[in-house]
């Protein structure tokens, strides 16, 4: 077909939409069992699916300000569970966090995922559709998985809710994968867990007695007592700010200049509550006064503790690495599978052998997970403070600020 014949055919095509011969349209629908009024919260538990578990996010754009003060432009994920569906638009427009709300799940959970495309209110030009990509989970259906060569995605104005029948505890995360360098760069990416169905149960290690478990690991070897998911993240500041110009992005330049920890430099990473919401020069809100890094990345723990860091990487640029000075760290999994091998001789405990492996720092590329067990001194008096920090040096900074950038505290309560 010639391009004129090619062209031809397109205007017709819009010409029958404008006059109304084919029909266009787009709703939000969320689908939940048990939800009787369209916001994702279960008031009458279906008996057909007991372990539903249900959730609507929003995809859109908004604002978030770094650890410096830079205003920084984003794309990403808002939580709109408990939000009536005609008022979506409304509550997700200029909604978006960073990071993105965290989502955990048990095993056995029937989980259902509402996405609802609010659009991108600061690029009206842009009419990106959006998905959620589930990194890492096993035999991921192909409409549910949020690739868009294979899977569904959602355009402006419309709903889609992915199915997940949750197999495999770990820790995992996730993603928009539309465009997905950009829309990645741009801050659509989250937290994501699954607890195993071991939890509940006493395991007795040691002078501990554990109920609470990385992985239905039989012996108690994962137990802990508080865990933390933390994401590594970084931002190339230039690109973010040509975007929200209109400008021409600088893929081939990309070059991070923020290095974060569940969304946030040091000191902001040790704020255990929501930072305010972001504003301009003037003082004056730019998203409604939404507080869009509500995520904080501080780590309390007691004397004693056995805590599990759920730790992961979702930067589209850079490997990091991760060390606690003065803390010893285990780690028990790796890209949400736990570390233990075949039975070394065949005919022992049915659980094999563990690979678990100590160390001193922790380095995860951009997709990968870790379980790490952090060992708190039972010497550590109440106050005492450890760092979490990147060992990539030229990362402990705030763009040009040093002293802040991808680090934390672990503080002794």
């Amino acid at each position: 077909m010639t391009s004129r014949r090619i062209n031809q055919a397109m205007y017709l095509l819009v010409a029958a939409l404008v006059l109304g011969t084919l029909p266009a349209s787009a709703a939000i629908t969320v689908q939940c069992p048990g939800d009787t009024n369209g916001d994702a919260v279960i008031n009458a538990p279906d008996p057909q699916h007991p372990n539903a578990k249900c959730m609507h996010l929003g995809a859109g754009d908004g604002f978030v300000t770094m650890a410096d003060g830079h205003l920084q432009y984003i794309f990403g994920f808002s939580n709109l569970t408990g939000v009536l569906e005609a008022d979506t638009m409304a509550a997700g427009m200029l909604a978006a966090n960073f990071a993105a709300p965290t989502i955990t799940v048990k095993e056995g959970d029937e989980f259902y995922l509402s996405l609802s495309n609010v659009g991108m209110i600061m690029r009206p030009d842009l009419f990106d559709p959006h998905s959620v990509h589930w990194h890492g989970f096993p035999d991921a259906s192909a409409i549910f998985d949020g690739v868009p060569d294979s899977s569904a995605v959602i355009n402006m104005g419309s709903t889609f809710t992915y199915y997940y029948n949750v197999a495999d505890p770990g820790t995992y995360m996730y993603h928009c994968h539309v465009e997905a360098t950009e829309h990645m760069q741009m801050g659509m990416l989250g937290n994501l867990y699954v607890r195993p169905v071991q939890d509940g149960t006493a395991y007795v290690v040691g002078p501990k007695t554990f109920t609470k478990f990385a992985y239905n690991d039989g012996d108690g070897s994962t137990g802990y007592d508080r865990d933390y998911a933390i994401q590594m993240t970084s931002f190339d500041s230039y690109f973010h700010d040509e975007h929200l110009a209109v400008q021409a992005l600088p893929f081939y330049y990309m070059k991070d200049d923020y290095a974060m920890l569940n969304g946030r430099g040091y000191p902001d990473t040790v704020n255990p509550n929501p930072l305010p919401a972001p504003v301009d020069e003037f003082g004056d809100p730019v998203n409604g006064g939404v507080q869009s890094q509500p995520v904080s990345a501080l780590i309390t723990a007691s004397a004693g503790d056995r805590v599990l860091l759920r730790l992961s990487n979702l930067s589209v640029t850079k490997f990091f690495t991760l060390g606690a000075a003065g803390v010893p760290m285990k780690v028990v999994g790796w890209n949400a599978r736990q570390l233990r091998g075949p039975d070394p001789d065949g005919a022992g405990p049915a659980k094999g052998k563990d690979l678990y492996f100590d160390t001193t720092s922790v380095t995860l590329g951009g997709g990968e997970s870790a379980d790490v067990m952090l060992e708190i001194p039972a010497t550590a008096t109440p106050g005492t403070k450890y760092f979490l920090y990147t060992t990539n040096l030229n990362y402990l900074s705030n763009r040009a600020d040093d002293f802040g950038g991808m680090m934390t505290e672990i503080v002794i309560l």
